[in-house]
């Protein structure tokens, strides 16, 4: 076991002597110092930068005094990748310092941690040593030594999640017969360790055959498909042979994966966040979208499937469960990863409180955080590395810089010291108020149909049962216009063309319109049956006409069932319907909130503009000035 500290710098420049606790308060990176020869002449020596020593931090647990901060305990990172730095990040602004054991020098955690210890977070020895400066242990990559984690926990060190949970996690078999157990769904899997057996197996499940390695499985790797019985043989040499360990799982066609990040505190309490979908690229995630465009049924499926397989392990944290949406609307659960993962990363920008920042709070006993999103639609896309060397920086390079053009878009650059074809080197995620107007900016992003993207995106619709109507419905055009709302105007029949009526109800929100004005005469079906259809609001505007002057457009609307609620205003006034409509973007639009103030300041100066001339003129001259016929 060998292993060396790297700590933060120092606002001292310099100092002649100094004890190991004065070297925690105040480390340097000036030198390279070997530790004193350790009292058990077994143990070989750590090299140590900045004399820190690999003493016990001192743990909040052993003082009376108060915290200075958010927590005085050290939280020790076994792993630090990228989901160490973002862990970091989170940290640094809640006030908690965080060690990093990392074998790579220069890793990505490396810059923004308190601390940083090279050596393997594999080797026993190594994670004993570093257990002893921190109060509480966790994980950024699951791949560690868990049977070192297991008898840490029996000496008293706090490792979050548990061994035991780290251990089922480890063996993907073990996995699914653990969840297979307390009755989660997952698809049909066998263990295969001969080729007669996987043989069985494909004769048991049919083909596609999808063959999976039990342990160091992640990104794609470890994963094969068997397309036939003649292919079973090349799958398993390509995964190491039956002596790596292999098992079957039976081929699961899906609609969408899913993915829900599931907080647990110390106390056994969760929460979810929303549910997203991940879009993959050759096995690899490349884009997720928050929240996922599915039911809000197979939300709450998703949601539960995802708690209860939390529910079953053990040790507090953020775990990411991904899952099957299959087309036949079952929702199987894939597989579980005991920490911060990458379908969370757009919970940075995009939620109330970031799965990392969750982290921290779970394992050190704070209360959770909210896990609901603060933006309507988020997506998050992962630069992966394009090419080899430095001609995959400079495509990275270009990437970002349209990136910093995009609106609501954040750039998250990892700092890797190597770029590999494929390989997650940062990620970008934008946020925005409609999931049309978030994947219009990706398409901008990747350059994609960029003359269809540079057109204004309707966020209003405006439609009206016939041309006859348009002379009223002008006016919300003109006040959407004045406002500078891009709309869409048309003619939809609730009688006439009903099925044109179905499908523009149906996608306007997945077209990216955030509000439905709708006018109508007579019956006056139209609003209320695109309000039966769609989730966005709708404003009803009551056409005039000869028979009943517009009464029974007026009643139809307000006298809509309940749970079918469409607005309304006085007949003809679809100026009014524009304003409304107005009022109900700027809810989440801040500057278009300041036009409306702006609006209404305008009105209050008119109308005060008017009662200064009336009384300064007096009603004869005011009428012969301002009001004549």
């Amino acid at each position: 076991m060998h292993a060396r500290l790297l700590s933060a710098p120092s606002r001292a420049a310099a100092s002649t002597s100094s004890s190991s606790s004065c070297a925690r308060r105040h480390p340097r990176r000036a030198s390279w110092d070997p530790r004193p020869p350790s009292r058990n002449p077994a143990s070989p020596p750590l090299s140590l930068r900045a004399r820190a020593s690999m003493d016990p931090a001192p743990s909040q647990g052993r003082s009376d005094s108060p915290a200075h901060g958010v927590s005085d305990r050290v939280v020790g990172v076994l792993g630090g990748g990228q989901l160490g730095k973002m862990l970091c990040q989170a940290a640094s602004q809640m006030g908690i310092k965080v060690a990093v054991l990392d074998p790579l020098e220069n890793c990505p955690a490396s810059s923004v941690c308190h601390q940083h210890v090279v050596g393997s977070f594999d080797d026993g020895d190594t994670v004993r040593e570093f257990a002893k400066r921190c109060d509480v242990l966790t994980f950024e990559i699951e791949h560690v030594d868990a049977a070192t984690l297991e008898k840490l926990e029996k000496q008293g060190v706090v490792c979050e999640p548990k061994a035991s949970t780290i251990m089922i996690i480890q063996d993907k078999f073990r996995q699914k017969e653990h969840f297979s157990k307390f009755g989660i769904p997952v698809a049909d899997f066998v263990e295969v360790d001969t080729l007669s057996s996987i043989e069985k197996a494909g004769e048991m499940f049919g083909y596609p055959l999808m063959v999976k390695s039990k342990r160091l499985a992640y990104d794609g790797r470890g994963n094969a498909v068997a397309h036939d019985k003649k292919g079973l043989s090349s799958v398993v040499s390509s995964l190491g042979g039956f002596e790596y360990g292999l098992y079957v799982e039976r081929w699961t066609p899906f609609a969408k994966e899913l993915s829900v990040i599931v907080a647990r505190s110390r106390d056994g309490c969760t929460v979810c966040y929303p549910v997203v979908e991940t879009i993959h690229k050759d096995n690899i995630c490349h884009v997720v979208e928050a929240p996922a465009g599915i039911p809000e049924k197979m939300k709450k499926l998703a949601t539960s499937v995802a708690e209860k397989a939390i529910k079953s392990l053990e040790g507090a944290g953020v775990f990411a469960v991904e899952l099957f949406l299959t087309n036949d609307n079952q929702v199987l659960l894939n597989e579980v990863a005991p920490r911060p993962h990458n379908s969370g990363h757009q919970t940075i920008e995009a939620c109330y409180t970031s799965q990392y920042e969750q982290h921290l709070r779970a394992i050190l006993g704070l209360p959770l955080g909210d896990p609901s999103m603060k933006a309507p639609a988020t997506i998050m896309y992962n630069i992966l590395g394009e090419d080899e060397g430095e001609p995959g920086f400079v495509l990275a390079h270009q990437l970002i810089k349209r990136a910093l053009n995009i609106p609501g878009a954040s750039v998250h650059w990892y700092a890797k010291p190597e770029m590999r074809k494929q390989r997650k080197m940062g990620h970008i995620t934008i946020v925005g108020s409609s999931m049309f107007i978030v994947k219009a900016h990706l398409d901008k992003l990747l350059q994609r149909d960029t003359d269809a993207v540079n057109k204004a995106r309707p966020r209003a619709a405006i439609i009206m049962g016939s041309d006859s109507d348009l002379p009223i419905m002008k006016d919300a055009a003109a006040v959407l216009e004045k406002f500078n709302i891009p709309f869409e105007l048309t003619i939809v029949s609730a009688h006439r063309t009903p099925k044109r009526m179905y499908d523009y109800a149906l996608s306007a929100n997945e077209r990216g319109i955030e509000v439905i004005i709708a006018g109508a005469g007579g019956a006056a079906h139209l609003p209320g049956m695109v309000a039966s259809l769609t989730t966005l609001p709708v404003i009803g505007v009551p056409i005039w006409t000869k028979s009943l002057q517009g009464m029974d457009s007026l009643l139809s609307i307000v006298q809509m069932p309940k749970g079918i609620p469409v607005a309304t205003v006085a007949i003809g006034n679809a100026e009014n319907a524009g304003l409304l409509a107005v009022r109900m973007l700027a809810s989440r639009d801040p500057e278009l909130s300041g036009r409306i103030y702006e609006y209404q300041q305008n009105l209050e100066d008119s109308v005060l503009g008017k009662a200064q001339r009336l009384e300064e003129s007096g009603a004869n001259e005011y009428l012969r000035q301002y009001m004549k016929p």
